[in-house]
């Protein structure tokens, strides 16, 4: 039996002012030295292979509404730290990630707010060859030339949604720089994970599945497409920050319709993956 229909309002989320703010911000940034870093993680069977050191970069110019870390949103909340000091720490467990078979990677917010500091982090673990992966929601691609690509070995792509409106609903923003930041990998023969977030009664429409599947059949180097089920383990995060949080009453997806859309996926000769 299948869960009924969720109604969530046609709100946008959070006021934008605040993510405008932080793309602003981010624009006035060229210090390749220091960044704001959120948190760090060790983790074993997430955010790409093996056993990884995630860096939480502190900034996000997207407001999604089923966001697990909007703690993220805002650079100002960050802690500042040093290349040298992002390193120490990477080092210190570098042997552990390349026995595994893992390495680094580097999520947030959005990471590529910061794109001359990620990039000097990145420049610096290829050298020593650690694997390393890049957690970002496309917007922002542009910001990184086709040679910083070359010094990142994986692409975690968040595809939040594959109809623009629905798109805008749920992050605030427009699809397309996604989609062309995508269109730009598959060209240089990158290797990426799509990752996509079901949300009953927001991203579960059959129509924007097939559309997210249609699209990603087309890209060159997809090794698997993630489905990432909806949960409420961010919602104390949420009730913290002071913002309306508009999926407290969504209940995580059921295992049908999570097949549903698996199925959709499989249908387009997609890889497939639940977490």
């Amino acid at each position: 039996m299948t869960n009924p229909p969720v109604s969530v309002p046609l709100l946008m989320g959070p006021p934008m002012e605040v993510a405008d703010e932080e793309l602003a911000q981010s624009e006035a940034i060229h210090d390749n030295s220091t960044g704001s870093v959120h948190s760090w993680d060790l983790v074993t069977g997430a955010d790409g292979p093996g056993t990884r050191m995630t860096l939480f970069t502190a900034g996000c110019g997207l407001r999604c509404q089923f966001c697990q870390n909007p703690d993220t949103w805002r650079m100002k909340d960050g802690v500042r730290h040093t290349v040298d000091e992002v390193m120490e720490r990477v080092t210190r467990y570098a042997t552990v990630m390349k026995v595994t078979g893992g390495g680094l990677t580097i999520s947030g917010g959005e990471p590529l707010l910061q794109s001359k500091f990620v990039m000097s982090i990145f420049r610096r673990a290829h050298d020593l060859s650690i694997h390393t992966a890049l957690d970002t929601s496309g917007l922002l691609g542009s910001r990184l030339t086709d040679d910083d690509l070359n010094y990142i070995d994986l692409f975690l792509l968040d595809i939040k949604s594959g109809i623009p409106k629905t798109y805008k609903r749920v992050t605030g923003r427009p699809l397309q720089p996604t989609l062309d930041f995508a269109n730009r990998l598959s060209r240089l023969g990158k290797t990426m994970w799509i990752r996509f977030v079901l949300v009953p009664g927001l991203t579960d429409a059959p129509e924007n599945v097939e559309a997210i599947a249609e699209f990603v059949a087309t890209l060159d180097g997809v090794a698997r497409m993630e489905i990432l089920p909806f949960h409420q383990l961010g919602r104390a995060k949420w009730e913290a920050t002071g913002e309306p949080y508009l999926l407290k009453n969504t209940q995580p997806p059921s295992h049908e319709l999570v097949a549903r859309v698996k199925g959709q996926f499989e249908a387009h000769g997609l890889k497939v993956w639940v977490a």
